[in-house]
């Protein structure tokens, strides 16, 4: 397997230099600081690349191209929106990075209602709270028709959350909510913006996006497998009808119909036990195992549900919450023995993710999720749980 960190370019607080120290030896990034409209070129592609080389690492997963708002409302209609990222493909073939991880989200990449949740042992980590986000719909964004999303004992705790609420507290919950917003959907006009985007949506099913999620691979899968990259995508985070939008990666269902539809081995899972444990823990599981031949990528962190409300979560420490890491590495590691039995050697690269907040990390400015040191941790963790399945693994072969 291969030990990898997100790196967010050069303006990154978490420097390539610390990435290497923390002894990862693959860099997960993108070109950020390409507008969603424009493809990537060749030479800017491999420029980055340069850069990371020559901090001593590679550059082994695209996380991610941006696959257009246009593309998941209309699905193969959007051509020019397709060729676009089909260039943006074509020129991460050529300079030989091997797999792109990409999501299909509706309007948000992941949502959280606090970024700087504090736990008892003083760290932070990402949470989210229903009835949080229940008052910032209501109350604070105020969507037309979202008291359909939710029973009245909920909407009654929204509304005593907002009356409690101060100025600060709504601008905190609002800029912690738009974090995982791409700039497409909130732009200078903030939230009437993404109001006004969330409505293009409406009347559009799950079954209706899974289709036009199927259409789009159907066109970019076979350019795939031409070029030899390896298209991993990542579920919904969470797997939750927020804001009243559909969801095309969630459930097994899904996974199955859009392997089904396009069956080349590229067309690929990015497997994220955190977003997938935050619906049912044991098809977080179900899903690596089924599909465990076409899992390119793995995002390696899992959340802890409240026992009061089960709607609520946080990001866990890596070996805790309600799905273990432990039996996901043991199912990479497998699959990886199996690969390489049948000829067909294919290491998995993955990653730590949403780290806590902790020591020096709580006094510098980062991305959320993805300050330096708790991911260090979970990588140290990471790393500590396979060699024990590999120290297992020969004790059983000796015995």
């Amino acid at each position: 397997m291969i030990e990898t960190m997100r790196w967010f370019g050069p303006d990154d607080p978490v420097t390539l230099s610390n990435i290497r120290q923390a002894g990862a030896t693959g860099i997960v990034t993108a070109l950020h600081d390409v507008p969603l409209e424009k493809a990537w070129t060749s030479e800017q592609v491999k420029a980055r690349k340069a850069k990371i080389r020559d901090a001593g690492l590679e550059w082994d997963v695209v996380e991610s191209i941006p696959v257009a708002e246009e593309i998941k409302a209309t699905g193969a209609q959007a051509e020019k929106a397709i060729e676009t990222w089909i260039e943006s493909l074509r020129a991460v073939a050529e300079a030989g990075i091997p797999t792109v991880c990409y999501n299909f989200s509706i309007g948000v990449d992941w949502v959280r209602t606090d970024t700087e949740f504090s736990l008892a042992n003083g760290v932070q980590a990402l949470r989210f709270d229903a009835t949080v986000f229940a008052a910032f719909e209501l109350f604070i964004m105020k969507r037309p028709g979202a008291e359909g999303s939710y029973d009245q004992r909920r909407i009654e705790a929204a509304e005593k959350h907002f009356a409690a609420m101060t100025d600060e507290d709504k601008s905190k919950l609002t800029n912690a909510i738009t974090a995982g917003l791409p700039g497409s959907m909130i732009g200078a006009l903030g939230l009437d913006r993404f109001r006004a985007k969330i409505a293009e949506y409406e009347g559009l099913s799950n079954a209706d996006i899974r289709r036009n999620l199927i259409e789009f691979q159907s066109i970019v899968v076979p350019e795939a497998e031409r070029l030899g990259v390896n298209l991993a995508i990542h579920p919904n985070d969470p797997p939750k009808n927020l804001f009243g939008l559909p969801l095309a990666a969630s459930t097994p269902e899904d996974f199955n119909a859009m392997f089904e539809a396009n069956p080349a081995r590229c067309n690929g899972l990015t497997w994220c036990l955190g977003s997938l444990s935050v619906g049912d823990p044991d098809d977080a599981l179900r899903i690596g195992r089924d599909h465990a031949d076409r899992i390119h990528f793995a995002h390696l962190r899992v959340v802890e549900k409240d026992d009061a409300d089960p709607e609520s979560f946080m990001e866990a420490e890596h070996l805790g919450g309600s799905v273990s890491l432990v039996a996901a590495l043991d199912i990479l590691r497998r699959e990886e023995m199996r690969r390489l039995a049948t000829g067909t050697p294919r290491p998995i690269p993955f990653r730590p993710d949403h780290g806590h907040r902790l020591a020096d990390d709580l006094t510098r400015a980062g991305n959320p999720g993805y300050s330096f040191y708790g991911r260090l941790k979970g990588l140290a963790e990471l790393r500590g749980a396979l060699a024990g399945l590999r120290y297992a693994d020969r004790e059983a072969a000796v015995s």
